[in-house]
């Protein structure tokens, strides 16, 4: 199961009809799912306190928990592990590398991934740092003055089923997007039988200059699902650095590729990937002053869009559950806004209640027991907490202002919101119980919609100032302020699963104007629209699937 947060909280979302095996290749030589030359390796790790890393163990000359593989080892690795099996601190994942290979160096050399950015005198972002015990590697991510260099790699065309060749292309297009990786172009490459049976001549891709290689291969095993397999190299060094294997329903292809441009994003940066997750969404059609918004939902790069809502009644502000396949959002029935809880995959929906006097739509828990609102009262609105279970509401402020937009942090700890209390809007941060207010932003202009990064380092947010809207960051202190993108209206900011990228829409100005989706990273420097058929807002990142 991956665990991964979204929006303001962590959580995994629960894909009952979308389920995926990933499991280690489990056995050595002969095996059909793997070629000759090639053993299995098993490999424990244990995350240090208070470390990226993990501390490599002695080296073990015993099979895995599950007595699969002949041979084991242990090397640094990011931490924690994404994949692997047994129970308690200790993880354990298998690795292929080539027979002629010293076990010492099973596990592949990962390469050094830079730990810092610094970005107009700020601090940007942590790629997790790997010094394994062996030499160093060729793939790395450079980062210099603000600008992250991206890698340049190949994923070489895949071999197997005939869904082999998009689900190279997915990958590709996935690691690109993310701005820290460079795809070889194909029509460049020497070797076009690269395969996972056999070792790669690597020699045709370090005349490329690709420092990282993935070969793959997606098969139908004939019972409804697909097995995907990749081999990750590192070019310079021959190491080869990941083998995995994965198990999905075939009736979810693009999910195989978002799963293995997950992995390669994790064993190259040493952080979780966020392709396999989707986006929900507002879609606008008609004339602007007669639009139509309904739900949908759509895979995290724009493909497999549903609509969710026929269009009847005005849509707004839809959030993930952090646990489960649902969402909530506010629905204009009979004129009065309703807080509305939908099954995305059935389609069933329940009332969670009726406020008249709400003035910003419900965030879920980390737990997905409570939800936290903003209701007002007469001329002023506070927050208020409730309780899913009982359906009973607890008030979190009290004041003569307008506090509104909370959201929770990813403990469920503390809340973040905005408020006029002094005068501008302001944004301010609170125990989840509504003690320890404090004001966290004295910029000029307004703040709005806060949202708590998943990793809880960051709150991100709208701020208006000399008549435009921009998308920004701030620490949840207060200091480190930076913006990352301008523009005539941009709003309604939501975090990737890995905290690392920021969806937002961009309004346009004109009677033939609208919203657009939009993705920036926490580099400021790559934007990329989200190509959607209609006009688009208040997007929402989901957690992981599993």
């Amino acid at each position: 199961m991956i665990e991964e947060p979204v929006d303001c909280f962590p959580g995994a979302v629960s894909a009952a009809s979308f389920p995926r095996k990933r499991e280690s290749i489990s056995a050595t030589g002969t095996s059909p799912n793997i070629g000759p030359g090639f053993v299995a390796y098993a490999i424990e790790s244990r995350q240090m306190q208070g470390s990226g890393l993990t501390r490599a163990l002695n080296p073990s000359p015993c099979p895995s928990p599950h007595g699969r593989g002949d041979a084991c080892t242990t090397v640094a690795t990011p931490s924690p592990l994404p994949w692997g099996e047994g129970q308690g601190e200790g993880r354990f994942v298998q690795f292929l590398a080539p027979s002629s290979a010293p076990a010492s160096h099973a596990g592949g050399n990962i390469g050094v991934i830079g730990k810092q950015l610094a970005l107009f005198g700020a601090l940007l972002i942590a790629f997790a740092v790997l010094a394994p015990h062996l030499a160093r590697a060729q793939v790395e991510v450079e980062i210099r003055r603000g600008q992250v260099r991206a890698i340049p790699i190949a994923i070489a065309e895949f071999a197997g089923s005939n869904l082999a060749s998009e689900t190279a292309q997915i990958v590709t297009a996935d690691l690109e997007r993310s701005g820290l990786f460079k795809p070889v172009s194909p029509a460049a490459f020497i070797d076009r039988t690269a395969n996972v049976d056999t070792p790669p001549r690597l020699q045709d891709w370090r005349v490329l200059n690709a420092q990282a290689l993935v070969v793959g291969r997606v098969t139908d095993t004939g019972d409804g699902r697909l097995r995907g397999e990749y081999r990750l190299w590192d070019v310079f060094s021959a190491r080869q650095i990941a083998g995995e294997q994965f198990y999905i329903q075939a009736s979810t292809p693009r999910r195989l590729a978002h799963i293995i441009a997950d992995a390669v994003y994790e064993r190259l940066t040493g952080e979780k990937g966020y392709f396999d997750s989707r986006i929900v969404f507002a879609d606008e059609t008609g004339p602007k002053d007669k639009r139509v918004k309904r739900l949908a939902i759509m895979d995290q790069d724009g493909a497999n869009l549903r609509l969710l809502t026929p269009g009847r009644e005005l849509v707004l502000t839809p959030r993930f559950h952090p646990l489960s396949q649902q969402i909530t959002f506010t629905a204009y029935r009979d004129g009065e806004p309703r807080v509305v809880l939908m099954d995305i995959m059935s389609g069933q929906e329940q009332v969670l209640g009726n406020f008249p006097n709400m003035s910003f739509a419900p965030r879920f828990s980390p737990q997905g027991d409570r939800v936290v609102m903003s209701l007002q009262e007469g001329a002023n609105s506070n927050i208020f907490e409730m309780d899913l279970r009982s359906r009973q509401l607890t008030r979190l402020t009290q004041s003569q202002a307008i506090d509104t937009a909370p959201c929770y942090s990813p403990d469920g700890r503390g809340i973040v919101f905005e408020s006029d209390r002094e005068g501008s809007q302001q944004l301010y941060v609170m125990s989840a119980g509504g003690a320890g207010l404090r004001r966290i932003t004295y910029g000029h202009g307004s703040y709005s919609t806060p949202v708590w990064s998943p990793r809880g380092d960051l709150i991100a947010f709208t701020k208006r100032v000399s008549g435009g809207f921009a998308i920004g960051v701030i620490r949840p202190d207060g200091s480190g302020e930076r913006i990352l993108t301008e523009g005539y209206h941009n709003e309604g900011p939501s975090w990737s699963p890995n905290g690392r990228v920021i969806a937002f829409f961009r309004d346009s100005q004109g009677g033939n104007g609208g919203p657009k989706l939009y993705s920036i990273d926490l580099t400021g420097y790559n934007e990329r629209q989200i190509a959607t058929p209609s006009f688009a807002s208040d997007p929402a990142w989901s957690p992981l699937l599993k």
